[in-house]
């Protein structure tokens, strides 16, 4: 069975989506810890409330961006997860990161990548008048939101929208594609080619 770990950094509700598929015994695995940024972070009250162990890592008690990320490292590390879920984590993570978990470490992002990475990406949606939004699964390189893209899920933009009604719709698919991203992962059913994902048929 694979180990999992979360990263997340606010109310943690696809961490939550997560869990609820694994105690539904959707995803074939353990999650073995969450690891947060926020000391004040919702998230930490769900991993409670599962019996997930919690490592808090408070950023602004940091006196650098890499003093921060040694320590997340080590963190990361001392999970021994299989998987790394970045689930609402708000700081792009650092080569040494990417590099020691390459393949082991996804995100769910709120638009249809390449399209509008970086934050805010509902309100640069509506911006620009897209007429299809949603979300995206993908694994962590080193860019913003840039790595290879495993699920995708669309959402109509409707004429009255603005980014809190349309981030309403689309967290409904990040709660669906997330989930499924991770159990493919744990059955072994994902396969990179350059920047291509391929799922594989079920053994």
């Amino acid at each position: 069975m694979k180990r999992i770990a979360v990263l997340a950094s606010g109310r943690g509700s696809n961490f939550q989506a997560v869990l609820d598929a694994l105690a539904r015994g959707e995803i074939q695995a353990e999650c073995v810890g969450l690891i947060t940024d926020n000391p004040e972070a919702y998230a930490i009250t769900r991993a409670r409330d599962a019996g997930v162990e919690v490592t808090v890592l408070d950023y602004h008690a940091y006196s650098s961006k890499d003093a921060y990320e040694a320590d997340l490292l080590a963190a990361m590390q001392a999970c021994e997860a299989d998987l790394f879920v970045l689930a609402g984590y708000m700081r792009i993570v650092g080569r040494a990161i990417v590099e020691s978990f390459a393949g082991r470490m996804i995100n769910i992002h709120p638009a249809l990548l390449p399209s509008f990475p970086g934050l805010h990406a509902q309100r640069q949606a509506v911006e620009y008048g897209v007429k299809v939004a949603g979300c995206t699964v993908h694994f962590v390189d080193a860019g913003t939101d840039s790595g290879p893209i495993i699920i995708q899920r669309g959402v109509p933009v409707l004429e009255d929208d603005d980014e809190d009604s349309l981030a309403e719709r689309i967290i409904v698919e990040e709660h669906r594609a997330l989930p499924e991203a991770v159990a493919l992962f744990c059955e072994d059913r994902i396969e990179i080619d350059g920047r291509r994902v391929r799922v594989l048929p079920p053994a």
